[in-house]
């Protein structure tokens, strides 16, 4: 099914803040409560909203450091190395990639020596055979 104008954005203020309380949502929407409440249960049947996270702050000062990490894995290995990066509080995305890696990482370390050791951590993981590591200088857009 695809989402109609309301489930649009009911999404965009869920996203904005998944913890508003129904009435909220309701209100800002110009609907019923009960609405926003069969809406919000139908959109996680169907699979639209798979899960409710947290969101930590993003500091616009130099408090942290990301990298995104291409990671090139021998056949075979992709399971135990993702199982192993997901360990990491450091590790923020993983997405599995076409071209030159397997797997692209975004980290996000407290400083550049977290980050070093990090690196260090992940190219000694069994089964990576590479990394390519590239520093965000700063963010441009950003639509998260």
């Amino acid at each position: 099914m695809t989402p109609d104008d309301l489930d649009r954005r009911l999404l965009a203020l869920l996203q904005a803040d998944a913890r508003a309380p129904v009435a909220e949502l309701a209100r800002r929407l110009g609907v019923a409560r009960t609405t926003v409440l069969a809406r919000l249960a139908r959109l996680q049947a169907e699979g639209v909203i798979v899960g409710y996270t947290v969101r930590l702050a993003r500091d616009d000062g130099d408090r942290f450091v990301e990298a995104y990490v291409g990671i090139s894995v021998q056949p075979r290995a992709g399971a135990g190395v993702t199982a192993r990066l997901a360990s990491l509080p450091e590790l923020r995305q993983l997405s599995s990639v076409s071209g030159e890696w397997d797997y692209l990482a975004l980290l996000r370390a407290d400083n550049t020596a977290r980050l070093d050791a990090v690196l260090d951590e992940i190219g000694g993981f069994e089964g990576v055979l590479k990394t390519t590591t590239h520093i965000v200088l700063a963010r441009r857009i950003d639509r998260t």
